[in-house]
């Protein structure tokens, strides 16, 4: 299970006390944690769908940090965030490519025989569960978004 291999790589980076990677596994165990708590209690295991999707979550959260610190200027700030980053995108499955995600943006429009910008609600309802962890769901809704445009 994906929560076992970060429970694994956290005991490697205390013990090649690597401050950045221990910090970052650290908060991510938290957040799973805190996920389980709201899902279910105590005695509720994450999934590894589960864990995808708090990664994501914590994903979007550093890209926009890293976003803001930019036009703060903040560029030293910007590099830790991106480095937690790097550290997190290393526990989600491989990403699609745009184009392929472009595909399944047409399936998806063909399928819920949407036309305009007002049905974009049901086109995401049918792509997200093919697209969840594999693609930014901040691309995906641009991608719809052009295609009802």
């Amino acid at each position: 299970m994906l929560k076992d291999k970060i429970q694994d790589d956290l005991k490697a980076a205390m013990i090649a006390k690597e401050e950045l990677r221990l910090s970052t596994i650290r908060m991510l165990k938290s957040a799973i944690q805190y996920h389980e708590i709201q899902k279910g209690g105590a005695g509720y295991e994450a999934t590894d769908d589960d864990v995808i999707e708090v990664i994501g979550r914590e994903v979007k959260k550093r890209n926009e940090a890293i976003e803001l610190y930019k036009k703060g200027g903040r560029n030293e700030l910007a590099e830790k965030e991106q480095k937690e980053l790097d550290i997190l995108k290393a526990y989600l499955p491989e990403q699609m490519p745009k184009d392929k995600i472009r595909k399944l943006v047409e399936e998806a429009i063909a399928q819920t025989g949407a036309s305009s910008i007002q049905e974009m609600g049901k086109v995401m309802g049918s792509l997200m569960p093919k697209v969840k962890g594999k693609a930014d769901a901040t691309l995906v809704s641009n991608l719809v978004r052009q295609a009802l445009s």
